[in-house]
């Protein structure tokens, strides 16, 4: 272990110390050392940080899939208006530092704006074109990580705190000393026992959906888990549910019994739901299920602008414009996200069967609508996610290219054939399998070239339509392609 002043060999040795001595879920699955259920060591933790999360309001999303984008587009939505927004996630792509970021509005340089008119703006609220301001997001600095593990280390030791417990003591910290206005905070798994459920009265609390997901621990049912994530519902906070279900709506309405006002987001029309349509065409999030998202998104803002802290809300411009470039704003990625367009390569994150009827939905709807001639997925899958329950979404007119992701926790390449060609009733010509993500990308390329498509630019393929290409089901496998075509 490296220790005193910043360098970079310093930085990667710790962080390696960090993760090998305290390892991550989305390293280690939920095993006992990586996995702790309930608030008392991120309770003792934030009591000997100084209570950091007191220091700022906070938003608090929980859900089975969509808590992602609705966290990155309301924080967007948020530094668009002006407000200095922190926002927490997880899991991470790349960097471990995407898991936290601070965004706010910046002056862009090409807007010629005087330092008069920035006086003018800061005290009217927004005088200047929306042309001349524009999100800034920073990830934290790799030297307050390296201060704040070398400080803290011989508690993470004594505690024996978790992985998520650390970085989010860490992030709540530096959105404390970055004087952040609020925070997003996106809940890691469940709600009722997540390690961010130590927010003691956020502003508003947000369950997007609600699917059969880490049910060991959630529950095997949809009101068992809908119970779990109900419970970051505090008393005297509005709540919000995005999606209305027969088996939940109960649950949710008997947790918020306590005085907490409860809004299901398609029971209502958000004040610019009128504008949807113009919205979707421009957000740089076009994932098929972002509909959805966009209506929780409309719904939270009309619930938040009116409440004195967030009436910067009310500019409905700068709201859509946070909304229009979340991806952009807030380096968000791996979400319905264009990695090439020579091939043309998509990347999801979407691991479970209710995110991945969408997707697999919508690529079918691609190829059908003659917009792509063939289509080719690029498919890895953890061990412990529901596989019999994505077999039949998956496309059938496709050719697979499964794969292994580089971590313990991945379903081997061979054996996710051998339970596909066993659903389809035979061995099917059409699916492969490799033992790495790089090299899967690469046959997947090499396959799109030997179809036609304008990869191989040669005279008799240029009126051809390109072939599709689709890299998902898991956060890892994206995690892996993202830097090869970068």
């Amino acid at each position: 272990m490296n220790e005193g002043s910043f360098s970079e060999p310093a930085y990667e040795a710790l962080l390696q110390e960090i993760f090998s001595r305290f390892p991550s879920v989305q390293r280690a699955g939920f095993t006992v050392n990586a996995y702790k259920p309930g608030l008392e060591g991120m309770q003792a933790f934030e009591e000997a940080l100084g209570h950091p999360s007191r220091k700022f309001r906070t938003i608090h999303v929980a859900g089975t899939n969509g808590k992602g984008s609705v966290a990155n587009m309301l924080a967007s939505a948020l530094a668009s208006c002006g407000i200095r927004t922190g926002l927490y996630t997880s899991p991470h792509l790349v960097d471990f530092r995407e898991r936290m970021l601070v965004a706010g509005l910046k002056f862009a340089e090409e807007g010629n704006v005087s330092p008069e008119a920035k006086k003018i703006a800061d005290a009217s609220g927004d005088t200047l074109p929306s042309s001349a301001k524009q999100v800034s997001a920073s990830l934290i600095p790799k030297e307050y990580v390296f201060d704040f593990l070398t400080e803290w280390r011989p508690y993470f030791l004594e505690q024996r705190l978790s992985f998520f417990e650390i970085t989010t003591g860490l992030a709540f910290k530096w959105f404390a000393d970055s004087g952040v206005e609020v925070a997003v905070v996106e809940v890691g798994l469940g709600g009722r026992l997540d390690s961010t459920n130590i927010l003691e009265k956020p502003s508003l609390t947000i369950v997007t959906t609600i699917g059969l997901d880490h049910c060991a621990l959630l529950g095997n049912t949809l009101p068992e888990i809908a119970a779990e994530k109900a419970g970051i519902f505090k008393a005297g906070v509005p709540a919000l549910v995005g999606e209305s279900q027969e088996a939940t709506a109960q649950v949710f309405k008997e947790k918020a019994w306590m005085n907490c006002p409860l809004t299901f987001a398609d029971h209502v029309r958000p004040s610019l739901w009128h504008r949807h349509a113009e919205i979707l065409k421009k957000m740089d999030l076009t994932a098929p299920v972002q509909k959805k998202n966009l209506r929780t998104v409309l719904a939270a803002v009309d619930i938040l602008k009116n409440l004195p802290p967030f009436q910067a809300l009310n500019n409905a411009e700068a709201v859509l414009d946070g909304i229009e470039h979340t991806a952009r704003n807030m380096q968000f990625h791996g979400r319905w996200e264009r990695l090439s367009a020579q091939p043309y390569v998509l990347a999801d994150i979407g691991h479970n069967a209710h995110a991945l009827q969408y997707n697999f939905a919508q690529l079918e709807a691609m190829v059908q609508s003659g917009q792509f001639s063939s289509l080719i997925i690029v498919y890895g899958i953890m061990a412990d996610k529901d596989l019999d329950a994505i077999l039949p979404l998956m496309p059938r007119d496709a050719t697979y290219i499964f794969t292994t992701p580089d971590t313990p926790r991945a379903l081997p390449a061979g054996e996710i054939l051998r339970r596909f060609n066993e659903f389809r009733g035979g061995a099917s010509t059409r699916a492969f399998f490799s033992s790495s993500v790089r090299q899967a990308v690469q046959m997947a390329i090499q396959l799109a070239q030997n179809l036609g498509g304008p990869a191989s630019r040669s005279a008799s393929a240029e009126n051809l339509a390109p072939t599709l290409i689709y890299i998902g089901g898991s956060t890892f496998v994206v995690a892996e392609a993202v830097p090869i075509f970068r």
